[in-house]
């Protein structure tokens, strides 16, 4: 196979990550170059976007590449034809995939008989382009990340376990307050510890004692994509980790704002708190570009 995939922040090292955060930050400040020249990169998604959307069809094109983009009623994974006979077809068609899917071991059976490389654009475990557009934040704001402490207010799903590792492996630490069953799996935590790297996970579930001390205060939908059925039962165990005014007042005052969009106003977050100075938000939606471009450059070999 020519490339790499790039499925989980698990599975890069710090050197890797901190590659593709400079690849970012020369992208952003030189433009783009035409690495992708003659590349065909094929998406696939089943769940709608914005931001992954635009960033990879947008910086494939701006890299010189094309893109095939397939949504969920054209391929239909798993009702018209399994996903190991989509990647065996557009294998021999394509140079690239990039899935946006429900279940990661959609990815993972992808990767199994595909002949070209394969992104994650998000999958029920892992969110690993967004991770990067934050961490890309991060660094333009502190000039570094090591020892940057954060907090996640919100549920333990993709975007955290992501942010998590990642954390780590940048030298971060990071703090993350959700409800009881809505945590990271403590296998999820260990292996985040445990990953190269100096930094540190701790879970919690009080949203007050999270947030004290931290550089930056990141949250999330109470409900993804998939959890519609879910949303009361979700609205009543998040009620207390709402990121608003109060628990902002219990941040440091220079405590920035992050969420990665959507954002349900009035629900995970408030419109003041959302507008506020503090708010880094579109800085992260606008960095999705130029770390979805260094992870396609990765992900295609190319310099």
């Amino acid at each position: 196979m020519s490339g790499r995939n790039l499925v989980a922040i698990a599975d890069l090292s710090p050197d890797s990550i901190s590659d593709l955060l400079n690849s970012a930050e020369l992208l952003k400040r030189n433009g783009p170059d035409q690495s992708l020249s003659g590349k065909v990169l094929t998406t696939i998604f089943e769940k709608p976007s914005l931001r992954t959307k635009a960033s990879l069809e947008i910086g494939a094109q701006l890299l010189g590449g094309h893109v095939v983009a397939f949504g969920a009623h054209e391929v239909q994974i798993g009702e018209r034809e399994p996903i190991e006979d989509v990647a065996r077809v557009v294998s021999r068609m394509a140079d690239g995939i990039a899935l946006r899917v429900f279940s990661h071991q959609t990815i993972l059976s992808a990767c199994e008989v595909s002949d070209i490389p394969i992104l994650n654009a998000l999958s029920d475990l892992e969110h690993p382009c967004q991770a990067l557009a934050d961490l890309l934040t991060l660094k333009e704001k502190f000039g570094s990340l090591r020892g940057i402490s954060i907090a996640f207010v919100g549920d333990g799903y993709n975007v955290a376990r992501s942010l998590a590792y990642a954390s780590v492996m940048s030298g971060m630490h990071i703090k993350i307050a959700s409800p009881v069953g809505y945590q990271l799996d403590p296998s999820v935590v260990e292996l985040a510890n445990s990953l190269a790297g100096d930094g540190t996970v701790f879970q919690l579930t009080d949203p007050y004692e999270a947030v004290t001390d931290v550089a930056a205060v990141y949250t999330d939908v109470w409900a993804s994509m998939g959890q519609e059925d879910e949303i009361a039962v979700r609205a009543e165990a998040f009620a207390s980790y709402q990121v608003n005014s109060e628990l902002m007042s219990a941040a440091p005052p220079d405590a920035l704002v992050m969420h990665d969009l959507p954002a349900h106003h009035g629900e995970e977050i408030t419109r003041d708190v959302f507008e506020g100075r503090n708010s880094i938000i579109f800085d992260q939606a606008e960095n999705r570009l130029f770390t979805t471009q260094a992870a396609l450059k990765y992900m295609f070999n190319v310099n």
